[in-house]
């Protein structure tokens, strides 16, 4: 294991660690919709969580990680996205099946053999999706959502969100169809509201994407 832990309290760890990265409160239905239980399931884990040291629980009973529990999920994460890196870097495998993989290995394979895997990738920054590898320096800028990109303005994808890669897998894998990655030069030609629709140029090549899923694709602006 790559901590004391249970499977169980690090994949609670790790979708808190994941849900408040994106900025969002951490509140019990959230946890109950991500890791697909029951809210009875989520509120009797968090009191375990709460008990064990590893979260704090606010009045609006929001779950905050606490010093040890932010270090025990950094390093799951750790673990999840070098996975996740050498999966698609060198087993080619895609996204989605990537993701999905690293899931069931992150809790079970030794901080040793990861590693081991670090080193023999050149100790990558990020995942495949752009999410920085805990311990490491973003190699990018200020970022901003596709969907609030002015139209015209020429930008590079550099992340994909956390969200996309749980809740819309199917945004993952339209986007590798697409050709869209990390590093993709990408511009905004037309929105169209009523649609709830944006167009983009990726490649040369015109994709269309709901306002939904250009939210969750973070580019950084050409400068």
């Amino acid at each position: 294991m790559s901590s004391n832990n249970s499977a169980t309290v690090d994949k609670y760890l790790e979708a808190i660690f994941y849900i408040a990265f994106e900025g969002e409160v951490v509140r019990p239905g959230r946890l109950a919709k991500w890791l697909s239980v029951s809210p009875p399931t989520v509120s009797e884990a968090l009191g375990r969580l709460r008990r064990d040291g590893w979260i704090t629980i606010k009045e609006d009973r929001s779950a905050v990680l606490t010093s040890a529990g932010q270090k025990a999920a950094s390093n799951l994460v750790r673990h999840h996205r070098i996975l996740e890196r050498w999966l698609t870097d060198v087993l080619g495998l895609d996204w989605a099946t990537a993701d999905d993989e690293a899931d069931r290995l992150s809790s079970a394979i030794s901080d040793f053999l990861i590693d081991q895997i670090d080193a023999s990738l050149e100790r990558p920054l990020t995942c495949p999706h752009g999410n920085v590898i805990p311990g490491r320096a973003a190699p990018y800028g200020k970022l901003t959502a596709l969907a609030n990109l002015a139209v015209g303005t020429p930008a590079t994808i550099r992340r994909i969100s956390e969200v996309a890669e749980h809740d819309a897998r199917e945004l993952l894998l339209m986007l590798a169809g697409h050709e869209m990655a990390e590093g993709s030069l990408v511009q905004v030609v037309d929105v169209a509201i009523a649609q709830d629709e944006i167009g983009a140029l990726v490649g040369g090549k015109r994709v269309a994407l709901s306002v939904a899923a250009a939210q969750l694709i973070w580019v950084e602006v050409a400068t």
